[in-house]
């Protein structure tokens, strides 16, 4: 089953690496494969990353759009994963669940839960 995406006028979305915008008109897309894929609205740019958390979500985004870079950010992760749970440690539990995720590679829910840790 294919995954269905709207973007509105000017919205961009990456997929697999490759950034791709909505001209004047709202348009609907279709991916028919696995694909790499967030909205514009969804990516963190690296000056926006002023927290743990949310220089967790970048290490995530990076591991999730450049695969090809895993070692060097999966490092990047377990270090700023190490520094949020001895800060948050009230949130290990779902620290634990986002390292899990990643673990799996299953970027996207890792992703989508730690945007709610900030």
């Amino acid at each position: 089953m294919p995954l269905k995406f709207s973007l509105r006028p000017g919205e961009k979305v990456i997929v697999n690496g490759a950034v791709i915008g909505r001209g004047e008109e709202p348009g609907t897309f279709y991916l028919y494969n696995k694909a790499n894929f967030l909205r514009g609205r969804e990516v963190m740019k690296e000056e926006q990353a002023d927290t743990n958390e949310k220089k967790l979500y970048l290490a995530i985004q990076l591991l999730y759009l450049f695969p090809e870079d895993t070692p060097e950010t999966s490092t990047k992760f377990e270090t700023v994963l190490a520094h949020c749970l001895a800060d948050r440690s009230d949130r290990a539990q779902d620290l634990e669940e986002v390292a899990r995720f990643v673990r799996q590679r299953d970027y996207y829910r890792a992703l989508k839960l730690t945007a709610k840790l900030f």
